[in-house]
């Protein structure tokens, strides 16, 4: 086999400390023995060598082989010829010799259970042409891998972004209006503090998007709860509520978490108010890509005329969170001023995985991997609904978006309900705790992307059974 060479082992944090007098020797075994215990020294891994440790604690060289022999007669090494001393994979119980309990093992990241909302869509084609793009972009880096680059982001994804836009959501802009961010959240952050004073009000959908409700508590603005029905977020209660608000932030194509869509009477009645009130309308468009009946509707940023209108886009929905891309499209009059906080704040964005998502879309792969993921998503819905469809819940069926909500009958509430889906086997949310005044709804919002059919279906089935029996078994 051959032999791969390593950087020489950097033995300093298992050096055991000894007490300057007294027998070294003992010392030295009980004190190795202590971390192998207390973990510090993990199964399978190397000690130092008999010879590097006695020189290191100025120890006769014999008293360090005497220890290690001691410690795998007791179980706690295995000594290898010619390969060296290893803690023992399977070490004895310690609980006679009045040393620290063991430490669990360390476990990875537990796997999301179906249902959970935010899953990304990737499947095996995307991830090899992500693959591959990636090891082109690591052969010949782009020089803001190297160098500081632009606060905007690449100019190549941002032209990318221009085309997607005009082309799918009817938005037109110039690419210096295009802010590649680090997600939604991030760009929400960045144009609260860049554009709204912590005294601002802001209209809010009720009920919100509560990642967005928290952050905007969190600068200290002041909150306008707007009530949201089967046309979208009412312009006229948020009139009445706050006529001169600075702001309002809104899902129009698909509200969240219902699902509405804003009607084009209260889109014109929107722009209306916030021209004439000098308002911002943050749009957040996290999931147009996914319309089941037809074509992504157009984005009220493309019948904005006043430029009053802030877009905000993602790449977390449509392709993984893990990514950590998303984009806004900035008003040109507030280019400049947040363009230099984020300079200030966050600097850019990364160049690496900016170079390949610009190649990914260039090339056509993002066209072709959203119409698998869509075809994906339908699947998953209607198994998600063939498997809630024995349950006493009333669930809505959406034409668009990666989540449905499961509504609750008679006299139930969503705490109970959650809990006992939860133990079926499938995550949900609570749909009352995303009310803020208007009177609260019960039911369960549910997630279906990022999950194969067959998972989210045997989740759904098992959540049926536990619901149905109310936890009976």
């Amino acid at each position: 086999m051959q032999k791969h060479r390593t950087n020489p082992p950097d033995w300093s944090a298992l050096i055991p400390v000894l007490p300057t007098a007294g027998p070294r020797r003992d010392a030295l075994q009980a004190e190795l023995r202590r971390l192998i215990e207390t973990r510090v020294l993990l199964p399978g891994q190397k000690l130092p060598p008999s010879r590097e440790l006695a020189q290191r604690l100025k120890l006769a060289r014999g008293a360090v082989v005497a220890a290690y022999e001691q410690l795998a007669a007791d179980g706690f090494v295995d000594a290898r010829l010619g390969a060296g001393t290893y803690v023992a994979a399977q070490v004895p119980e310690h609980s006679a010799h009045g040393t620290a309990p063991q430490a669990p093992a360390p476990t990875g990241p537990t796997p999301p259970a179906p249902g959970k909302l935010g899953g990304g869509t990737v499947d095996d084609k995307t991830l090899r042409d992500l693959r591959g793009l990636f090891r082109e972009a690591l052969l010949r880096p782009p020089p803001e891998f190297l160098h500081y680059g632009d606060p905007f982001g690449d100019l190549s994804l941002r032209r990318e972004v221009v085309d997607y836009l005009r082309a799918s959501r009817g938005i037109r802009a110039g690419i210096d209006q295009v802010m590649i961010t680090s997600g939604t959240q991030s760009a929400l952050s960045l144009i609260a503090r860049a554009l709204l004073p912590s005294d601002s009000r802001i209209w809010v959908e009720d009920p919100c998007y509560p990642q967005a409700l928290n952050l905007f508590r969190s600068l200290g603005l002041t909150i306008i709860p707007v009530p949201v029905d089967q046309d979208g977020l009412d312009p006229a209660a948020g009139v009445l509520a706050a006529p001169e608000a600075e702001a309002v932030y809104l899902t129009p194509s698909h509200q969240f978490p219902l699902g509405a869509t804003l009607s084009m009477p209260r889109r014109l009645a929107l722009l209306d108010w916030a021209q004439g009130a000098g308002a911002w309308i943050i749009e957040d468009d996290y999931d147009s890509e996914f319309r089941f009946t037809g074509p992504p509707l157009a984005a009220l940023h493309g019948i904005d005329r006043a430029g009053r209108v802030i877009y905000l886009g993602t790449f977390s929905k449509a392709l993984a969170p893990g990514l950590r891309l998303g984009y806004a499209v900035l008003p040109v009059g507030v280019v400049e001023t947040v363009r230099r906080l984020r300079d200030l704040t966050d600097r850019y964005p990364n160049p690496l995985i900016e170079t390949v998502l610009a190649r990914f879309m260039a090339d056509g792969h993002y066209a072709a991997h959203l119409r698998r993921a869509r075809k994906r998503c339908r699947m998953a819905r209607d198994a998600l609904v063939e498997g809630l469809s024995a349950a006493p819940l009333d669930v809505k069926i959406p034409e668009q978006g990666l989540h449905l909500i499961a509504y609750a009958r008679g006299d139930e509430v969503d705490a109970e309900l959650q809990r006992l889906a939860q133990a079926g086997g499938l995550t949900s949310r609570q749909l009352s705790q995303m009310f803020l005044k208007a009177p609260a709804q019960q039911g369960l919002v549910i997630g279906y992307s990022g999950f194969e059919t067959a998972e989210i279906r045997a989740a759904a089935h098992g959540a049926t059974r536990a619901i149905t029996s109310g936890g009976r078994g």
